[in-house]
């Protein structure tokens, strides 16, 4: 210790173990935050737990009161069930039209958002006002003036007829033009000085900008769509255009409900959904400069 002092010229300073411990140690309302995350947590996880269980449980077990927590004799009958319909239709029909929803979506959101954020032309308030007034309408207000137009184009039990009513979701331009309002002007008119073209700057300015809302908008029109019963079932008609929530609505009988079989279906349905939110979760976390030019 002498020897350091004499070589730096200051006197070192002791070690404050009390500091390091009231570090190291959590408090209580922290642990209490804690706990109750962590019971909300398995709250919400439960539902999803008592599908996944179910759907290997036999019929009079997956009714049966007290209910069994594990099944104890787990089977896969009711998946064979299952997929003696054609769950894979059913399945590939929700996936096309969701996904189809979620790129429309984001593309026209964001082109939408952009221009009424960024672009000064006569009437930009209103029609954004009109946007607004368009999410406080409920869908079954507009589902029988929809329904005549689509017949009218005879887009009844098609894929246009899924699809294209959804990409102009008032919510997803409400979001990007939120978002796009916080993107720096001058970032803009610094590309137009060097001799960006407005497609260019979209393409490689203002889309990189917008990654972060764009992850949160694919997710909710994903599973907006994925989950959008009432409108499928009014659209389609036949059994090989059916989603796979309607697919899984025949399943139930007038009389009986397999409810094993419709665990299982339910479990597979999730499965999309789940894939689609961890491939995204990153962009909610993302910063606002992310793709801006580096300093």
């Amino acid at each position: 210790m002498m020897f350091f002092s004499k070589i730096t010229g200051s006197r070192p300073r002791p070690l404050s173990s009390g500091t390091n411990l009231r570090k190291k140690t959590p408090s209580i309302p922290s642990l209490l935050a804690n706990l109750l995350l962590i019971f909300l947590a398995l709250l919400f996880l439960f539902p999803f737990y008592w599908i996944v269980t179910g759907a290997f449980k036999v019929q009079n077990v997956a009714v049966a009161i007290p209910p069994q927590w594990f099944p104890e004799e787990p089977t896969l009958d009711n998946f064979r069930a299952l997929f003696k319909n054609p769950v894979w239709r059913w399945g590939f029909n929700s996936f096309f039209v969701a996904s189809s929803e979620m790129i429309g979506v984001c593309l026209t959101a964001s082109m939408a958002g952009y221009v009424l954020a960024k672009k000064m032309f006569p009437g930009r308030k209103f029609i954004f006002i009109l946007f607004v007034s368009a999410m406080a309408l409920p869908k079954q207000v507009i589902l029988v003036p929809l329904f005549t137009m689509l017949a009218d184009l005879n887009w009844i039990d098609t894929y246009k007829g899924l699809i294209l009513p959804a990409i102009g979701w008032p919510f997803g331009v409400f979001l990007m033009k939120q978002f796009a309002q916080t993107i720096p002007s001058e970032l803009m008119e610094a590309a137009k000085i060097d001799g960006c073209s407005e497609i260019r700057l979209f393409a490689t300015i203002i889309l990189p900008l917008l990654k972060p809302a764009l992850g949160a908008l694919a997710i909710f029109t994903f599973i907006n769509a994925w989950n959008d019963y009432f409108s499928q079932l009014i659209i389609t008609r036949s059994t090989p255009m059916m989603t796979l929530p309607l697919g899984l609505a025949t399943l139930q009988g007038e009389y009986t409900t397999p409810y094993g079989v419709l665990m299982a279906g339910a479990a597979l349905a999730s499965l999309p959904m789940i894939t689609i939110f961890l491939l995204f979760q990153k962009a909610f976390t993302q910063g606002i400069t992310m793709g801006a030019v580096k300093g």
